[in-house]
């Protein structure tokens, strides 16, 4: 059996997201800035100078320098302002913004993006993650974070401009590590990172992921933990904030778009993934993915080729 630490490692590498930039320019004078309302998990760098993060009912307005990034998981109501004060941010106007200037003496320099999570297994995941995660350069256990964040500063010079897809991959990295440092760390997640860290329910969790087309039952997944049926789906939900049939689902359909993205057959993934009949399968797999398996696997024929 392998350890609640790498089962976590595990969890964390299978995070699908696609990291896109929406800007990167720098704002000067009075301003305030925010991607409320728009539907989506956000990023904030700040490469040159400084700012204010305001997160409505977090109190105090938190100071973002050179080398700090704040991730926001959730659609929420925040704004960045060059303004401590909330009052003074709010009133401030939305600007359009201005070239970026790395070595200017005032205002901010940002690179600003979207995150989006794939539906199913990541999902999951980052339910049971805080809101949001800030990132300090001046944090000494952050120092891989840090290096990133350097490659980050550097692409920012390039000349003419920055090329936006390396800009994407090097955030979608910085994510990943800041989100194994906040992990790691020890701070009260829920979600599928807590049940991996309850021991007996890590076991059952490797359990599902390495057989999710196993016959599972509520008493056979009970049985794993020493539980009985109603304390374990009772303490399955308090921790994981999903049943366990919800976690089985995004296991086995994680599984079937793998085999699928393989070139194995509607009819041999549906089998190998606990289904028994051809049309369950795609009902399930059409219902959680949005799209019929046959599709899926030809979307990706000859992708990884």
């Amino acid at each position: 059996m392998i350890s609640s630490s790498h089962l976590v490692d595990w969890l964390l590498e299978g995070l699908e997201l696609d990291a896109s930039l929406f800007h990167v320019g720098r704002y000067c004078g009075g301003w305030h800035a925010s991607t409320q309302g728009m539907g989506r998990a956000s990023f904030h760098l700040v490469v040159q100078g400084q700012c204010w993060l305001h997160v409505e009912g977090h109190g105090q307005a938190v100071k973002l320098e050179r080398g700090d990034a704040v991730f926001l998981l959730r659609d929420m109501a925040y704004r960045l302002s060059g303004d401590e004060h909330a009052a003074d941010a709010c009133a401030q106007p939305r600007r359009t913004m201005q070239a970026l200037e790395l070595e200017a003496g005032d205002g901010v320099g940002l690179v600003c993006g979207f995150f989006h999570f794939h539906s199913g297994l990541s999902s999951l995941i980052v339910e049971g993650l805080a809101h949001w995660i800030l990132l300090r350069a001046s944090d000494p256990s952050g120092s891989a974070a840090q290096a990133l964040f350097g490659l980050i500063l550097d692409e920012c010079r390039r000349a003419p401009q920055p090329s936006q897809v390396v800009l994407e991959r090097l955030t979608h990295l910085l994510f990943l590590y800041v989100l194994r440092q906040q992990v790691h760390a020890d701070q009260p997640l829920g979600g599928l990172v807590a049940l991996a860290r309850q021991p007996a329910f890590a076991g059952l969790l490797e359990r599902l992921i390495e057989a999710p087309g196993q016959a599972w039952t509520l008493e056979s997944m009970a049985a794993c933990t020493g539980l009985s049926r109603s304390a374990f789906f009772k303490r399955f939900n308090e921790l994981a904030g999903q049943s366990p049939g919800q976690v089985l689902l995004a296991l086995r359909m994680r599984l079937a778009s793998q085999l699928l993205k393989a070139g194995n057959t509607v009819e041999q993934v549906g089998a190998q993934v606990g289904y028994q009949s051809v049309a369950a399968f795609t009902r399930a797999f059409a219902k959680a993915v949005g799209v019929q398996p046959g599709a899926y696997r030809r979307q990706h024929e000859g992708r990884d080729s």
